[in-house]
C-alpha cells in the first residue's frame, strides 16, 4: 500500500516496437525521452497546457456538431438551414484553429514541465521532436524559458543508435542523450 504523499514511481519497461515504422519508432523515443526528463528530476512538474488547449478546440468542434445534428432532428432540414450554414462555419473554423494551434504552438512538443528555482522564479522545460517519413534521424530539441531568455539545445541522429536489432528501445543511450541537453541547458544558466 503506497503512502498518499508518495510520488509514483516509473515502472522501466522494455518497449518492443516495429523498427520499420517511422511513426512508431518516433513516438516510442519521444516516450522514452519523457520518461527519461521525469523519473530523474523530482524538480520538473509536467504541465498539460498544450494537450488540454487541443482538447478544449476538439470539444468545442464536436459539440457544435452535435448541436447541428439535434437540432435538424428537432427541425428537419428546411427550417434548420441557417444554423446548420451557422454550425458548418463554426466548425471549420475550429477546426482551422486546431490545425494552426498544432502546427504554429505545438510544434512537435510532447512534454512540458515547470522549474521552481531556488530564488523564487521559475522556468518552462519543452521537449520537442521531429521525424521525417523515410528519414533514420531523430531530431530531439529540449528548450528552457525563464523570465530573461529562451535557449534550445538541439540532437539530430540516427534513431538505429536508440534503438537495438530486435527492436527494443534502449532507454540508457536515451537518458544519456536527454541528460546531455538537459546538462547543458543548465550549465549555460549557471555561466551567466
Amino acid at each position: 500500500m503506497s503512502k498518499p504523499n508518495e510520488k509514483p514511481q516509473f515502472v522501466e519497461e522494455e518497449v518492443k516496437i516495429n523498427k520499420w515504422d517511422a511513426t512508431a519508432v518516433k513516438h516510442a523515443l519521444d516516450d522514452a525521452v519523457k520518461n527519461a526528463l521525469f523519473s530523474s528530476r523530482p524538480q520538473l512538474k509536467e504541465q498539460f497546457g498544450l494537450i488540454n488547449t487541443r482538447l478544449i478546440f476538439c470539444t468545442l468542434a464536436v459539440g457544435v456538431a452535435v448541436l447541428a445534428h439535434c437540432w435538424d432532428f428537432t427541425h428537419p432540414f428546411p427550417e434548420s438551414k441557417p444554423v446548420l450554414m451557422l454550425c458548418v462555419i463554426a466548425y471549420f473554423a475550429l477546426m482551422g484553429i486546431l490545425t494552426l494551434h498544432t502546427t504554429f504552438r505545438e510544434k512537435g512538443t510532447f512534454a512540458v514541465a515547470i522549474e521552481k528555482t531556488s530564488n523564487g522564479s521559475q522556468r518552462t522545460w519543452e521537449a520537442s521532436s521531429d521525424m521525417q517519413k523515410y528519414d533514420d534521424k531523430y531530431t530531439l530539441v529540449l528548450s528552457v524559458k525563464d523570465s530573461k531568455s529562451l535557449r534550445e539545445a538541439t540532437s539530430v541522429k540516427s534513431c538505429a543508435q536508440f534503438i537495438d536489432v530486435n527492436g527494443f528501445v534502449v532507454d540508457k543511450q536515451v537518458a544519456n542523450e536527454v541528460n546531455r541537453l538537459f546538462n547543458s541547458l543548465s550549465a549555460e544558466k549557471k555561466e551567466k
